[in-house]
């Protein structure tokens, strides 16, 4: 047999091998978990202490839990959905290829951060076939660049051990700007069968940890706790610091995934022209993230321009009531007690 024949049979082994376990998962578990009403889809699923929702998501969180392997060399960029995925996506690319491209004709002028900084969640669901989506993760030219909004404790040890070499960064937001950050978006983006969510509805169910890959506070203490006790392998960051100081936090970044500023791009303004490409104002006002539509699965399809809405820190203040902020900073200063970290303002 020859090595390309080796290459398929081993890739159609691994497809039937997550097949079977999605099946039986599908089969015995998930008909017994706790359902809740959902955002964007019809319901979520508690699994595995997490609500996801019973679709491609969950077939791909199972892909990661049960299936995917990992390399030394891989990058996740880890946050839970509404923290700035976008913006972090695009700071992490243009950092890391930044002496492969002109930014005159940099790929985020002409693709955007999604399409070049893939959603590991959703990665086996991206074809029709299991084969062909593992065979296209296993073509990805190292160092792979991840998107996931996994928790921590769902990713294999092969990930998540100190010997793997996988890093991880965390993105931190503060509870209430995420909250409205995330009604909206979900509203814009529901299917079509699903009802608008009120923003009082939300917020019962968000407090109560009813949220896309919630509770949110638990999936922020599983990164922070690791990024204590393992800070060489997953850097935690606050979307606050970086809005606040963002030359400290890209250098931080940039360090970390092993691409730091040597003293000639520091003179030359290499970080401040990064961020000035994936600014909110340059990134939101590019006509490929403006028109059409990202397609994670095929299921799943957001218009681009639901990812731009303002970025901006405190815009909870335009939604929230005083009793409703009350109410989150209470729970935030429960669930964190005692763990060291508090949120950004």
């Amino acid at each position: 047999m020859s090595s390309q024949e080796n290459k398929i049979k081993e890739e159609e082994d691994e497809a039937n091998s997550f097949r079977k376990t999605y099946e039986k998962i599908m089969r015995d578990i998930i008909p017994t978990l706790p359902k809740e009403r959902g955002w964007m889809f019809e319901h979520l699923l508690q699994y595995n202490g997490f609500w996801i929702p019973p679709t491609s998501i969950l077939e791909g969180v199972i892909f990661v839990q049960h299936h995917f392997k990992p390399r030394p060399t891989d990058i996740f960029l880890a946050t839970s959905p509404k923290t700035g995925s976008t913006w972090f996506k695009a700071l992490i690319f243009a950092t890391m290829n930044r002496t492969n491209f002109e930014l005159s004709n940099h790929p985020l002028l002409t693709t955007g951060p999604h399409g070049l900084f893939p959603l590991l969640d959703m990665y086996i669901c991206q074809n029709d076939h299991y084969q062909d989506s593992i065979s296209s993760l296993k073509s990805l030219p190292s160092p792979r660049l991840f998107a996931t909004h996994v928790p921590y404790s769902m990713f294999p040890d092969s990930a998540t051990d100190a010997s793997s070499g996988c890093r991880f960064v965390y993105i931190c937001r503060n509870p209430k700007d995420v909250l409205v950050s995330m009604w909206l978006f979900m509203n814009k983006s529901r299917i079509k069968d699903v009802s608008p969510i009120s923003l009082e509805e939300a917020f019962e169910l968000f407090c109560r940890g009813v949220s896309p890959y919630g509770p949110y506070w638990d999936h922020v203490l599983g990164y922070w706790k690791a990024s204590l006790e393992s800070p060489s392998k997953i850097l935690f960051l606050k979307y606050e610091d970086m809005k606040n100081d963002p030359v400290v936090h890209v250098r931080r970044l940039a360090e970390f995934i092993g691409k730091p500023f040597s003293a000639e791009e520091e003179r030359n303004g290499a970080v401040e022209e990064i961020i000035r490409l994936c600014s909110f104002e340059n990134l939101s006002n590019l006509e490929i993230n403006k028109t059409g539509a990202e397609r994670f699965s095929p299921e799943i399809a957001i218009d681009k321009s639901n990812f731009f809405r303002k970025g901006q820190v405190g815009d909870w203040k335009n939604y929230l009531t005083e009793e409703m902020a009350k109410r989150i900073d209470q729970i935030s200063d429960d669930k964190l007690y005692g763990s060291g970290l508090k949120f950004g303002t």
